[in-house]
């Protein structure tokens, strides 16, 4: 018949695992109850993949999980419930090929002390070329796979070979399969993640070319951690995004555009650090304030009157140049209310200038939400976390230092998950 129109390689199901490798060798290792029902929808998905002329050919690995898998797989393939199946089980072949047993971790296993260092050692060392004491190294598993592969092509020559051949094997004998098949390099291998539990990787002939084309996506540990990234840059939620205004010179979209303009103030402190700059700013408001309601002023005809009303609102009244006193400074850097939960609420700092700093400090104390500066006016806290707490961008936003410190707890997550992946326990299972 010639080459068979698909390759299935197939995980098996979930097995027992955690510290029965202490007492029992890894190829007795059997199924769990869920593993059998994984198992068994395994075959209901193999029998949507099949045309009803197809002919199969299994090879399985010897291991007892890998076995009853394929026994799973089989029930329900040749089921007559709830329909009669095309694929009657005497005519499905099944050959046991130990070339497809997993990576050999030696014999019986040691404490999980010694597991953990010696899996510390592996990562330390590379994947692919570490060798279990005892057993083997992928690279070892590389080796045997390859012969596999070269007696599988030399049978695709058999005129009663099946239109369809599948693998049922483990999780590392899969990607070591396909980095055979596809010359994968080492760098690449050592990236790609397990493939789940009865998972099935689906490689279909191109009868143009007569090679095979892998039909999955297969998923890597790079990419997981530039998607957890990505999420902590633009995360997918209701609250709209903040809108980007127009496009600017040269292209530039609004925020590029504005930021090559002027530097960008990072914090509140930065506006009240230069006594100059603040004089010229409350200057430049007022001007802008007159040149705003300059038709009021001809319709009125009184300048005092809005002269007045602009001082009320802008500046201090009387002849004081300075807007902001020398001990009130530590209370502006924080922001009008202490920033945190009540940015927003009715700021303490009152625009009667008369009211006395020790009066304000008073009224922060008297807050019914402890903002961290009533806390840190207390005594409470110490000056390094009130900066932490209270730092804030230009536009008066959270700041990201929060965002940074999650952002590393996603990174040595996704550290622990391939951690656990590419143990004993996640390769066995």
């Amino acid at each position: 018949m010639g080459k068979p129109r698909m390759i299935i390689l197939v995980r098996h199901a979930q097995s027992e695992g955690n510290n029965i490798h202490q007492t029992v060798p890894d190829h007795r290792v059997k199924l769990t109850p869920d593993g059998w029902k994984q198992a068994e929808e395994a075959g209901i998905k193999l029998r949507s993949l099949l045309r009803p002329n197809d002919t199969l050919h299994f090879f399985t690995s010897p291991y007892r999980r890998t076995r009853e898998t394929t026994e799973g797989i089989l029930n329900s393939l040749t089921s007559n419930t709830p329909t009669p199946s095309p694929f009657p089980r005497h005519t499905i072949k099944v050959y046991e090929e130990p070339r497809l047993r997993e990576q050999d971790f030696g014999n019986f296993q040691p404490s999980s002390t010694e597991m953990s260092r010696m899996w510390q050692e592996r990562a330390d060392y590379g994947h692919f070329f570490y060798r279990i004491p005892n057993g083997e190294s992928a690279a070892d598993a590389y080796d045997r796979v390859s012969g596999f592969n070269e007696s599988l092509w030399r049978s695709f020559g058999e005129d009663d070979f099946a239109s369809v051949c599948v693998l049922v094997t483990h999780g590392l004998m899969t990607r070591v399969f396909l980095m055979k098949w596809y010359h994968f390099s080492v760098e690449y291998f050592e990236d790609l993640r397990n493939v789940n539990h009865c998972e099935f990787v689906v490689m279909k002939l191109d009868p143009a070319n007569g090679k095979y084309v892998l039909q999955n996506y297969l998923r890597t540990w790079s990419e997981l951690k530039r998607e957890r990234a990505n999420s902590r840059q633009e995360p997918s939620s209701p609250v709209p995004m903040r809108k980007r205004w127009g496009v600017g010179q040269d292209g530039l979209d609004g925020d590029d555009f504005a930021r090559r303009q002027r530097a960008r103030r990072q914090n509140t402190a930065e506006l009240f650090g230069d006594e100059a700059d603040t004089e010229q700013m409350a200057e430049a408001m007022q001007k802008s304030s007159s040149r705003g309601r300059g038709d009021v002023e001809e319709s009125h005809g009184d300048e005092s009157a809005h002269t007045d009303a602009a001082n009320v609102k802008m500046a201090p009244p009387g002849p004081r140049k300075r807007i902001v006193s020398p001990d009130r400074l530590e209370i502006l850097r924080a922001g009008r209310d202490g920033g945190g939960s009540r940015s927003g609420a009715t700021s303490p700092n009152r625009s009667d200038s008369e009211d006395s700093d020790a009066e304000v400090k008073e009224h922060i104390k008297s807050l019914p939400v402890r903002s961290s500066l009533a806390m840190a006016l207390n005594g409470e806290l110490d000056g390094d976390r009130v900066k932490h707490r209270v730092r804030a961008d230009a536009l008066g936003d959270q700041s990201d230092v929060e965002d940074e410190e999650d952002a590393k707890e996603d990174a040595k997550e996704v550290d622990r998950l391939e951690a656990k992946d590419k143990s004993f326990e996640g390769s066995v299972r």
